[in-house]
């Protein structure tokens, strides 16, 4: 919907892509939705979720067995951003790097994005 014909609107690092298709395989999902709500101390939380069909109008990218769908209201946000999965000592998890983003709590798990072009409130 929102993006460069040709360009995928998200990459997924090696790490992500393995473990997107291992939730997949476990769940036997079609592919992991990504989405934005409001929340957070910064506005915005990146939501996930395994989800048995796209819906209308998401965006679907297909990288080797991983696939991930983006939310129609989420994609404007995303484009650019790369999905890594990092493993440490204390926490494993998804992180995203995002370009869009111009402020994040101090936590990381919520993101602020400039006010679109012509709106007077945060998305």
């Amino acid at each position: 919907m929102f993006g460069i014909p040709g360009a995928s609107p998200v990459t997924m690092t090696p790490a992500a892509e393995r473990q997107i298709a291992r939730l997949m395989a476990g769940k036997q999902a079609y592919g992991l939705r990504i989405g934005l709500k409001k929340g957070g101390c910064a506005g915005m939380e990146y939501t996930m979720e395994l989800a048995e069909t796209p819906e209308a109008n998401e965006e679907v990218i297909e990288q080797g067995a991983a696939r991930v769908m983006i939310a129609p209201m989420a994609q404007m946000f995303l484009f650019g951003t790369e999905i890594d999965y990092e493993t440490g000592l204390l926490e494993s998890g998804f992180r995203f790097r995002n370009p869009n983003v111009t402020d994040s709590c101090g936590c990381g798990e919520s993101v602020r994005f400039e006010p679109l072009e012509g709106s007077r409130a945060q998305p």
